[in-house]
């Protein structure tokens, strides 16, 4: 029937990776299939997981994207197979069907947090579906990485636990964007041995990738530093062009206030074309010069021109953004409108970069580099999903990293993708969820292999803090709160601050205590499902955060200063002429100040103060220091050893992101000339998550490679005494100061020489 149904819509057999994943998952072994963005990825679990279903068995797809569970679950009703009861189970599905979903599907979709706040817990009520559970699809399993993939890891030992508990062990089938080592990034995901398939077979049109860094303007930011045009301009201007030549494009944004402002800029930059352009009875092609463009539109990829002046009228219609924070039924509507073509343009987050079916666009726009060179080949691989030819253009930020990877091309094209890192024995992390599985299911000394081999001692610590009671049984949760409120698993933890509209006493949502001093302080610029808010007040003490309805022309950035003592040393080497280290690491931070910049041009607005209390983080942190005698001739030279050494810090922060799977946001780093624990100059870069990340570790392993690609970055970049594209940090609490670029290059070839 299966085949039949997969006929009718066009697919006659399977390429050989497929075959290779879905014959393994058949005979029940656990497996991660690694190919690229339009491999058939879908089809090689969908083949298995449908056939445990006509086989009486249940299946659970997990994705970390409601858009992405929609998309599946309109391609299998799709299908039309009967025997297949497939439903989403996540925020989006109504309370009155839920209880037909837990009685009666057989295929149910759903995403991580559904899992840990909504399934688990609740465990009795899917006795059936668990009792008869065959198969586990982690869809897009690269999206699960740092803290959040250390939550999702110990999420599945809870499920595998639940499932031992009603009889079953079902298969894990994981499919995840090209990846370093997939079957060890999937064990540690998983807890599970894993075969791996990673040889692609499917057909592929070309690619041409562009580099586009925005031009320097007039204007000028910290030290007199220049600044750069923001990419979210340049992508709103490029997607204005591109679909002025009828060009089907995606444009990802980083944020949701991005999406927003480039959707609403190419609309307006349409809107002048379309009322400027006088129609004279020759239509609008491709080629002709909007009289507002500053760049001439290309022809189409298939050879397509031409417009009449009703269409001309409705260019504007043919872009939206789309973003998390919709409904979903609009949401819903928007990804058809591009599937159809309604829709030319659409500006949007990360929520449509995994596998939903987008298919027939042209050309997809980067804005800033999206974290990691898996995410970048999978967001350029939206585009040409038809097997045709398609363009990806990646626009730099003004941003240290960007920079460098405009002018290194090679750090892109020919190298292998990184690793995942993830930290399933991060006792905050492991932690919460030791809770969780108690409340689920009393824990035993029998359960303890399951969570690693840290879970003993955290339990015992769990015991000492009154959150867990031993019995002769086992572990058991004896309180009354819900013990899955313990783990934030897409937040940093810590009480949670009520964010409140001041006017209404409208509840709009919440944020984690450390998130608050940098998301919710006063005076920041705060954005809601589309809305945006100004901060009027931060109480701690109250927990809550009063906001008010603001339209603002400027973005705020949180700056603090941060002091670091060293708890314990795990691994020391020599490095160059100096010594690497890594280890444990006490943080204190302090948020002293916000600085506003105009969203169009970057421009510096100002620099407002704050009065917060320090925090303290106990993480991880990778560090490097130099001895007095290979920094003297520095000094002699007349260098500013502080500025220098704080100069490659920045730059080192934004550049690790090319080597551990982080955002420059996931980490925070110090530096000094003298620091108290090492007696020489240290250079800190640390995990900026309680208990660490990963990052640091993996900036350990690849100290050489980071310190030389910083080194290059600072070197390359055209400026003269540094700016936010090498050396400068918009969330430096010490304003820039003191930085030395040329001093920077020069330390670091101090550093690096025996290398």
């Amino acid at each position: 029937m299966l085949v039949t149904r997969l006929a009718n819509h066009g697919v006659t057999g399977l390429w050989p990776h497929q075959y290779e994943a879905a014959d393994l998952a058949f005979r029940g072994r656990n497996v991660i299939i690694s190919t690229g963005t339009a491999s058939g990825k879908s089809l090689a679990y969908l083949t298995p997981a449908v056939a445990s279903c006509l086989d009486g068995g249940t299946v659970l797809y997990l994705t970390p994207t409601k858009a992405l569970a929609a998309d599946q679950l309109r391609g299998l009703r799709e299908l039309r197979i009967t025997q297949v009861r497939a439903a989403t189970f996540d925020g989006d599905t109504p309370f009155e069907e839920r209880t037909w979903v837990r009685q009666h599907a057989n295929y149910v979709l759903t995403n991580p947090d559904m899992l840990h706040r909504g399934i688990l817990p609740r465990h009795a009520q899917w006795s059936t579906f668990f009792r008869r559970l065959r198969m586990v699809v982690v869809d897009e399993c690269h999206g699960y990485r740092g803290v959040f993939g250390s939550h999702v890891a110990q999420i599945l030992r809870r499920l595998r636990r639940v499932c031992a508990r009603y009889g079953s062990t079902p298969t894990f089938l994981l499919a995840s964007a090209t990846a370093s080592e997939p079957g060890a990034f999937a064990m540690r995901l998983t807890g599970l041995e894993m075969d791996e398939v990673t040889v692609d077979a499917s057909p592929k049109g070309s690619t041409t990738i562009a580099l586009w860094e925005p031009p320097l303007t007039e204007l000028r930011g910290e030290g007199g530093a220049p600044v750069r045009r923001t990419a979210t301009a340049e992508a709103a201007d490029l997607l204005a062009d591109l679909v002025l030549a009828d060009v089907r494009t995606l444009a990802f944004v980083r944020s949701r206030r991005g999406a927003e402002t480039v959707a609403l800029s190419a609309r307006a930059k349409l809107a002048d074309v379309a009322f400027s352009t006088p129609f004279t009875g020759t239509p609008l092609t491709a080629d002709t010069e909007p009289p507002t463009s500053t760049r001439t539109a290309s022809t189409r990829p298939d050879g397509g021109t031409g417009t009449s002046e009703e269409a001309l009228a409705d260019l504007p219609n043919k872009i939206a953004a789309y973003r998390a924070g919709y409904l979903a039924e609009d949401r819903r509507l928007l990804e058809k409108a591009l599937r159809e073509g309604t829709i030319m343009g659409l500006a949007t987050t990360n929520a449509l970069e995994l596998g939903v079916d987008v298919s027939g666009l042209d050309a997809v726009l980067i804005t800033g580099w999206p974290g990691t060179r898996a995410s970048l080949w999978q967001q350029a691989g939206r585009a040409g999903r038809d097997g045709q030819d398609a363009l990806a253009v990646l626009i730099a930020r003004d941003d240290p990293l960007d920079t460098y990877l405009v002018h290194h091309p090679q750090a892109l094209f020919g190298q292998p993708v990184e690793a995942i890192v993830l930290d399933p024995d991060n006792p905050y992390v492991l932690g919460p969820h030791l809770c969780a599985a108690a409340a689920e299911i009393p824990l035993t000394e029998d359960d303890l292999p399951i969570f690693g081999t840290t879970a003993a001692d955290v339990l015992e610590d769990l015991v000492g803090e009154g959150l867990l009671r031993r019995r002769p049984a086992g572990w058991f949760w004896t309180r009354r709160e819900r013990a899955t409120d313990l783990a934030d698993i897409r937040g940093g933890g810590g009480a949670p601050i009520q964010v409140v509209e001041s006017s209404t006493g409208r509840l709009l949502g919440s944020v984690d205590e450390p998130s608050a001093h940098t998301t919710v302080h006063t005076g920041a610029v705060y954005i809601h499902q589309g809305e945006t808010f100004l901060v009027e007040l931060l109480d701690l003490e109250a927990g809550v955060a009063l906001v008010s309805s603001a339209n603002p022309d400027y973005s705020t950035f949180a700056r603090d200063i941060t002091d670091i003592s060293i708890l314990a040393t795990q691994r020391s080497r020599p490095l160059g002429s100096g010594t690497l280290h890594f280890g444990e690491v006490e943080v204190t931070r302090q948020v002293v100040s916000y600085l506003k910049r105009r969203l169009q041009s970057g421009e510096m607005l100002g620099d407002e103060p704050l009065d917060l209390p320090p925090r303290t983080l106990r993480t991880r942190a990778v560090w490097w220091t130099l001895p007095a005698s290979a920094v003297a001739p520095l000094a002699e030279a007349g260098i500013d050893l502080g500025g220098a050494a704080h100069a490659a810090e920045h730059a080192s922060i934004g550049l690790l992101p090319l080597f551990a799977t982080c955002d420059r946001w996931d980490i925070g780093g110090v530096s000094t000339e003298l620091h108290a624990d090492t007696g020489v100059l240290t250079v800190f870069v640390y995990d900026g998550h309680e208990g660490g990340a990963g990052f640091a570790e993996r900036g350990y392993a690849r100290a050489t490679d980071w310190l030389t690609a910083t080194r290059e970055a600072i070197s390359s970049c055209e400026c003269e005494r540094g700016c936010p594209s090498c050396i400068q940090s918009p969330k430096c609490g010490n304003g820039n100061e003191p930085l030395h670029k040329s001093g920077s290059i020069r330390l670091l070839n101090t550093l690096l020489a025996a290398e």
